[in-house]
């Protein structure tokens, strides 16, 4: 009889509740406002940056593309969770369905493993620049990045794809309450009856293989940057090199930051109260497409020119 009530449970469509920050359901509303800024600025400011170095001719070289490729992942990780995040906040719409979940699940992680990728690739091109200035345009050719962009895409593709899969074998049989404002996996995982070992391992091997090896990766190539540059002899030449590679150095902080807490607060912080995990898990997904393009646009002196000439023809 137990077998079959399982089965029951099993076969219906699985729905699954969204959560909002634990204690202050009162607030959502209040909490909205905020949160449809920082998607309003996220959404605008890439959009911008892309409109900039597509119609700016003066910035199609290889720094600007891969500056592109971010603010695409930006804007991608943006959408992921726009419908769900603004739908609960606003109008307290919990419910998600379960095939629903795995493609915002997916989507997210997509993202996620693509903005590391294109990071890595940031710092392979600033390495490039800073070590080898002559061949720099021979190196990264417009083929070559274009070839970098697929490989990217195609590489999130293969890695994410089996995680997200995997989660179709699973049975959900007691509490379908999730402790985020979108489908996170380790969130969905906890919620199974099912022995999920092996989507554990999927998981933690797609992260490591990507994320991980990346921000290895991205401090190698620092390291490298480093040493050529305190090998030039000029103080003003190196600090000429340095200042190329500051927005990149503040993109990855504020990428991998978050990322990294949110990971600790999961394996870790299981007294911290439920909105701390909530706050980080919003940071980490929010803050990288609001801040990269204020940062780029900021620190990097072609940018702030485009901008301005456009707003200025626009004037006129």
């Amino acid at each position: 009889m137990q077998h079959v009530s399982f089965l029951n449970i099993t076969s219906s469509p699985i729905i699954f509740l969204l959560t909002g920050v634990p204690g202050l359901e009162a607030f959502h509303f209040w909490i909205s406002i905020p949160f449809c800024l920082l998607y309003a600025t996220a959404l605008s400011g890439n959009s911008l940056i892309l409109f900039v170095i597509i119609t700016q001719s003066s910035l199609h070289e290889p720094m600007y593309y891969f500056l592109s490729m971010l603010s695409t992942t930006d804007l991608g990780l943006s959408l992921s969770t726009l419908v769900t995040m603004l739908g609960l906040f606003c109008f307290n719409s919990r419910e998600i369905s379960f095939n629903a979940c795995l493609s915002q699940m997916f989507f997210i992680k997509l993202f996620t493993v693509m903005e590391s990728s294109v990071l890595l690739a940031m710092a392979f091109d600033r390495f490039v620049a800073i070590s080898n200035p002559l061949r720099y345009a021979t190196i990264l050719t417009e083929p070559r990045i274009a070839r970098i962009g697929v490989a990217i895409v195609i590489r999130g593709t293969l890695m994410i794809t089996p995680m997200v899969a995997l989660l179709k074998r699973l049975s959900f049989c007691s509490s379908r309450v999730l402790h985020h404002s979108y489908c996170f996996h380790p969130d969905v995982m906890k919620l199974s009856c099912t022995d999920t070992r092996i989507n554990n391992a999927v998981g933690l091997t797609a992260m490591i293989s990507t994320v991980g090896v990346d921000s290895v990766f991205i401090l190698l190539s620092y390291v490298l940057i480093i040493r050529t540059v305190l090998s030039i002899a000029s103080p003003e030449e190196r600090k000429k090199a340095f200042s190329t590679c500051i927005s990149h150095i503040g993109a990855v902080a504020i990428f991998y930051i978050p990322l990294i807490s949110l990971s600790f607060v999961h394996r870790f912080g299981k007294r911290a109260p439920p909105y701390v995990h909530t706050m980080i898990a919003n940071t980490y997904l929010l803050i990288p497409p609001v801040m990269n393009p204020i940062i780029y646009s900021v620190k990097t002196k072609q940018i702030r020119r485009a901008v301005i000439k456009i707003f200025h023809s626009k004037e006129t």
